[in-house]
């Protein structure tokens, strides 16, 4: 069966899977506040990988691409529920509680958090309308999102740090950022806007950087990386394709034969 997401109402989002299902990658611009009620969802970002495992409540930063897998438990469906916590809302918080951010949390730390009864009350009072048992008035879902902000702060006061910090990414090292980066099957205004740039400062710094335009670098890196895997790892085409970028196996067939001269077969 297919996965099921559905907004319930603006910033909240159930997800359910009764099998294992690959998501596509995703750029994530809010942070979020994510509660995994069964199953595990298994996330790949810059980082690396992380695990979030059944029961437990997890912060997802803004401005970052993420690609998941989600696994039901051998006796459940997965299940996933999140609240956007989006910049106007946040704006609005900072605003009208004086809050200044004096500091920032590095960008590889993981925001977990072991559900403690606030949290735990707090998602099951979400239940009745994932459940749909009534309709959620604007105003009511207004509040369901700032009380989700005024758990996190006491939780830990420190993530008014995260959540408050409005300063536009700056500009990264492009090279760098790409290499990590490339099997992400995103458009390149993601890309741009990952880097601090603007779409046209983008195109032209990575023209100066890698000679070539982005999508001719990506098809190439992807292919690079492709042949590497395939020759000296063992890996199946069938494997791979996904995680590197490709939507669809015959296109990544005929694009290693064109670049490469043989097939991956041959290799």
């Amino acid at each position: 069966m297919e996965n099921t997401s559905e907004i319930i109402f603006d910033q909240l989002v159930y997800s359910c899977a009764f099998e294992s299902y690959r998501g596509h990658e995703e750029f994530i611009p809010d942070h979020f506040l994510g509660f995994q009620i069964s199953g595990e969802t298994h996330a790949f970002h810059e980082h690396g990988k992380t695990v979030i495992k059944e029961n437990t409540v997890v912060l997802v930063r803004k401005n970052q691409l993420i690609r998941t897998i989600k696994y039901p438990s051998d006796h459940e469906n997965y299940q996933f529920v999140s609240i956007t916590l989006d910049d106007e809302t946040l704006r609005q918080y900072a605003a009208e509680n004086r809050i200044l951010v004096n500091a920032h949390l590095p960008a590889d730390q993981k925001l977990f958090f072991e559900p403690d009864d606030f949290f735990k009350s707090y998602f099951a009072s979400l239940m009745p309308y994932i459940n749909k048992t009534k309709e959620i008035p604007p105003r009511l879902a207004a509040v369901k999102v700032q009380e989700a902000i005024e758990l996190l702060l006491l939780s830990n006061p420190d993530l008014g740090n995260v959540l408050f910090d409005f300063s536009e990414p700056h500009k990264i090292d492009l090279r760098e950022f790409m290499n990590k980066n490339f099997m992400f099957n995103v458009s390149v205004d993601a890309f741009a806007r990952l880097t601090g740039r603007s779409l046209s400062g983008f195109k032209r710094d990575f023209y100066k950087t890698f000679e070539m335009t982005p999508k001719q670098w990506l098809k190439e890196k992807r292919l690079q990386e492709a042949y590497y895997l395939i020759k000296n790892k063992d890996r199946k085409p069938s494997d791979i394709y996904l995680d590197l970028g490709f939507e669809n196996l015959s296109h990544f067939y005929s694009s290693f034969k064109k670049k490469f001269g043989v097939t991956t077969t041959e290799v």
